[in-house]
């Protein structure tokens, strides 16, 4: 399965995003804790190379901290900073900026060096829809800068934001990449919100989630539904749930749709615990 998702104003955030570069010293990649890799756009990966960057792990309090901190590792072991955030946490804010200003600082001692008066370093903040990028924004500016919502790809242009005297952040729009070639990806990103629910059944999002769990957090899943983590029969799953949640219709049926919903709700507002959906391994 391939999933199809390029609309015009991506390519052209795109095309933005290459003319912008050389105003920028580096760049600040967010990516959702929940799936750190899936959420890392591979088409700005290619665009972005001549940059150095550091990663952003946002909604760190949803994720599983033992598997961020292995992601944190990863990254490193690259040689590209990350730091996991939860954009309500004051520490974590200071957290990112200072490691900006550190990235930041090697450009401004080359500036010197040439007998330049040094200016705040320059960032590019990008990241896919619905990452959080817009309410990071805010909280580094400390103030209400950029719009925020949860509807994928609310940020439409690019605009600059002082952090501070310590830096400059440029944003950019939230872009998708043409098409996941793995499935696997798409139903991380519909699973965590970041692409439209239409794009794949729902139904098929939860059976994900559900088989997910059991693999990963059988604990967790049982707790929570109270059904057995080794039952392999999605329908009996479904049923069971529908019936331990209520989501039935006139005639005791069990509404399948609505159990999906609630399953789906409880991943994204961290009623299942939390949870990462995907290791470095």
């Amino acid at each position: 399965m391939s999933i199809q998702w390029f609309p015009g104003h991506m390519a052209k955030a795109r095309r933005e995003v290459e003319e912008k570069l050389k105003l920028v010293d580096f760049i600040m990649e967010l990516v959702d804790a929940r799936a750190p890799l899936s959420s890392q756009n591979p088409m700005l990966q290619q665009v972005l190379q001549s940059k150095s960057k550091m990663i952003v792990l946002m909604k760190k309090d949803l994720a599983d901290n033992r598997q961020t901190d292995k992601w944190i590792e990863h990254f490193k072991e690259k040689e590209i900073p990350a730091i996991a955030v939860n954009v309500n946490d004051k520490a974590d804010i200071k957290r990112v900026i200072q490691l900006a200003k550190e990235l930041g600082q090697e450009k401004m001692d080359k500036l010197v060096k040439k007998g330049i008066n040094p200016r705040p370093a320059r960032a590019m903040i990008v990241g896919i829809p619905n990452v959080g990028k817009s309410t990071l924004i805010n909280r580094l500016a400390n103030k209400k800068i950029a719009k925020t919502g949860d509807r994928p790809g609310i940020t439409k242009q690019q605009l600059w934001i002082k952090v501070k005297k310590d830096f400059e952040l440029l944003d950019t729009p939230g872009i998708l990449w043409p098409k996941f070639e793995d499935e696997l990806v798409g139903y991380r990103l519909a699973a965590i919100g970041t692409i439209k629910d239409q794009l794949l059944s729902l139904q098929d999002i939860v059976a994900f989630v559900v088989r997910y769990m059991q693999e990963h957090y059988p604990n967790a899943f049982q707790e929570r539904y109270n059904v057995n983590p080794g039952e392999e029969d999605m329908l009996k799953i479904f049923v069971e749930i529908g019936k331990q949640r209520g989501a039935l219709e006139s005639g005791g049926n069990i509404n399948f749709e609505k159990v999906s919903d609630i399953v789906i709700r409880d991943l994204r507002t961290g009623r299942l615990g939390n949870i990462t959906l995907e290791t470095p391994e």
